[in-house]
């Protein structure tokens, strides 16, 4: 897994370095066997830049593939209401439940008494009263950074192998020290990787801030197109500068971005890479006692909450509040801090998805990942736990343009000891572009690991604060897939969650492209070899082929 590729706008930065196109892409509508749909002639003329509503809707109504919601809205379920509430757990890194958009739609137990500091539910867990943070402690502090796994795991076998030399390697610690080579040579290759990467936009750095000087601006988002256009009088270093905008701003690369590429570098060189960083004992727990469940906090907005706060507003911002944006559907949002700035722990994921199917979700969405999971078998646990009581688990596929059938990635629906989840599914991501290209540069791919697909490239939610934005990653992928089967649940009470996974699977749409580029290379693949379904998760349809397994119409 590559470490760097965490942020999907470092991924854009990246590539702009290495002198590569980033255009974006997407797409959504069907039938429900046979579900390809031309896209209407206005794809011929795509704006640059797509609706902030995109992903809610139809190539009916637009160029791109969203999904279908608001056609569903106002052609399907007009006189109708849902038959029963439908909580989603957001397991991410907290949530801003304050939030105009989000607050409505906010998870309570009412079991519980906010503040009085009694387990008053007996559930183990003190004031959660909208959910638990796994990463707080007693006293109300925050774990805000941690390290990678690949960096815990290196730290805890150097110290037992760092001055041996393999002819003294006894015969029962063989495997581990050839192991621990291995994890050693894939360390040393990130750690390398992330400085390389940081010196490239340190330098990226410095060269924009030069050219904001030269051009006379403050900001490089305030540069137009006529700013920089070439000009027969232009010095060569005026010339530079305006040919490193262009590129910038061609790539969609904004100010924010560059920031956010330089804090995450700087957080992998001083945190995530850091062998002797710890935050652990903010948390208090024992981390080594994996029976130990009831640890963390009630604080569940805490710190960095940034992206649980966008990726919840896909799933459920209250709609038609006539506020900043419309989410799928409304839920209520169970909140479930697990993920720091950094790797999340194992121990932290298999104990927030039980918390969650303990305590009433219908649906887990998890937009997080990685490439080591030491303690896999406490998560699978947890997983068959939470799919025996008919949870759907909706997971996001990862932003490394990897195969996941040949690559590593946790969680997975597959067992360590073999078998699998029923109620999983592993989401990929596409952009607003239709064409060959309708896969998002980003996205993992995986004809058996990866289920389906969602738009999950400029997509507009909450943001802290009251504020929204606009947010790349499977990340925002899942939260989609997440928001559709929520909305099928809360309409038809009587289906489960195999039966929802089995339609959202059944109903997706087949872009009329069918060859598309692979992500991380430029060969063109059939788009039904990247995913089980071989398609893009559509509300509109899925909620038919809902109407026709309960009622048979």
């Amino acid at each position: 897994m590559n470490l760097a590729a965490k942020s999907t706008s470092l991924f854009l930065i990246l590539l702009v370095l290495g002198c590569s196109s980033s255009k974006e892409l997407s797409t959504s509508t069907s039938d429900t066997s046979s579900n390809t749909e031309e896209v209407s002639d206005a794809s011929k003329e795509l704006p640059l830049t797509p609706s902030k509503d995109w992903h809610l809707l139809s190539t009916a109504k637009n160029p791109y593939y969203g999904v279908g919601v608001e056609k569903a809205y106002e052609d399907l379920l007009k006189d109708k209401t849902p038959g029963r509430e439908v909580v989603v757990a957001i397991i991410d890194s907290g949530t801003d439940i304050e939030h105009e958009d989000l607050s409505g739609n906010v998870w309570v137990n009412v079991d519980e008494i906010a503040g009085n500091g009694i387990d008053d539910d007996n559930n183990g867990y003190i004031d959660d009263v909208h959910g638990w943070n796994f990463i707080g402690g007693t006293d109300g502090k925050h774990v805000k950074d941690d390290t990678y796994e690949l960096t815990r795991i290196y730290a805890g076998l150097n110290a037992k192998y760092e001055d041996v030399e393999a002819e003294d390697v006894g015969a029962e610690d063989q495997e581990e020290f050839e192991y621990f080579q291995e994890i050693k040579a894939a360390y040393n290759e990130e750690f390398i990787d992330v400085q390389e990467n940081l010196n490239q936009l340190t330098q990226i750095e410095q060269a924009v801030n030069a050219s904001k000087q030269l051009l006379g601006e403050s900001n490089m988002d305030s540069l137009s197109t006529k700013d920089l256009e070439p000009s027969s009088l232009d010095g060569p270093y005026l010339r530079q500068a305006k040919q490193l905008m262009t590129a910038l701003k061609d790539n969609g690369v904004k100010e924010g971005d560059l920031e956010e590429a330089l804090e995450q570098y700087q957080s992998l060189a001083n945190y995530g890479l850091n062998l002797d960083f710890d935050p652990r004992h903010i948390v208090g727990d024992d981390y080594e006692d994996l029976t130990n469940r009831f640890y963390g906090n009630s604080d569940v907005s805490a710190i960095r909450n940034e992206h649980g706060t966008h990726v919840a507003g896909i799933v459920g911002a209250v709609r038609n509040n006539d506020l900043g944006m419309d989410g799928i559907v409304n839920v209520k949002l169970m909140i479930v801090r697990t993920t720091p700035n950094g790797d999340e722990r194992d121990k932290d994921v298999a104990n927030g998805i039980r918390y969650a199917a303990e305590n009433g979700a219908d649906v887990i969405n998890m937009s997080f990942g990685k490439g080591y999971s030491p303690q896999k078998e406490y998560v699978d646990d947890a997983v068959r736990f939470a799919d025996s009581l008919g949870v759907l688990l909706i997971h996001g596929a990862g932003n490394d343009n990897n195969d996941i059938d040949t690559t590593e990635s946790f969680p997975n629906k597959f067992y360590k000891g073999g078998g699998m989840a029923t109620n999983f599914m592993t989401v990929g991501a596409t952009s607003w572009t239709p064409g060959e290209e309708i896969v998002a540069v980003f996205s993992n791919y995986g004809q058996n690991n990866v289920d389906i697909f969602a738009p999950g490239v400029a997509i507009y939610s909450t943001y802290p604060d009251n504020e929204y934005k606009e947010n790349d990653g499977t990340s925002m992928a899942a939260p989609v897939v997440a928001g559709v089967a929520a909305l099928v649940m809360a309409y038809y009470p009587e289906l489960d969650a195999t039966q929802v996974k089995k339609i959202l699977m059944e109903s997706v749409t087949i872009p009329s492209t069918t060859d598309v580029v692979r992500p991380g290379s430029e060969e063109l693949v059939p788009f039904s070899t990247l995913s089980v379904s071989g398609g893009i998760v559509n509300a509109y349809e899925a909620l038919k082929l809902a109407e026709k397994t309960v009622n048979g119409n």
